[in-house]
């Protein structure tokens, strides 16, 4: 009887060591999504500002040309370029920020436990970057149907 109670007790621990170990596993992979929701929170920031960065830098550009047409004085007028460069970089910078924290969480986690998700979040963050540094530069260097009409 004794034997038998034994077994039943090893058995059960097996059980609760499975049960802890999917437990932490489900743990891992909810903290891996959740600095995914981050990143992506991020990247929404971020495409924001830059956008919104080259819409007011075209709208104020088109608008600063048409009263140089009419001949008005702009003196003391801020740059439309200065504006919206301002913008566009503060996404940019809110992007490598976000790609930081992320890279700086998942690193954590991947010397304690095992990760076992792909990283496409990481992917977008890059690639919407990417977009933001081309418009940046393209602003710049007035690269024509970028920074020009």
């Amino acid at each position: 009887m004794n034997t038998k109670s034994n077994n039943e007790n090893i058995q059960m621990a097996s059980e609760n060591h499975d049960s802890a170990m999917d437990s932490t596993g489900m743990a891992v992979d909810r903290t891996v999504m959740a600095a995914d929701r981050s990143l992506m929170a991020w990247v929404r920031t971020a495409l924001s500002l830059i956008s919104f960065g080259f819409t007011i830098y075209k709208f104020l550009d088109y608008s600063r040309e048409q009263l140089i047409s009419t001949g008005k004085d702009l003196r003391g007028i801020s740059s439309p370029k200065i504006v919206g460069l301002y913008m566009i970089g503060m996404g940019i910078l809110s992007l490598v920020f976000g790609i930081l924290e992320n890279i700086n969480t998942i690193k954590g986690l991947r010397e304690r436990y095992s990760v076992r998700r792909k990283r496409y979040t990481l992917w977008m963050a890059a690639m919407v970057t990417l977009f933001g540094l081309i418009i940046f530069l393209g602003i710049i260097f007035q690269v024509k149907g970028i920074g020009t009409l």
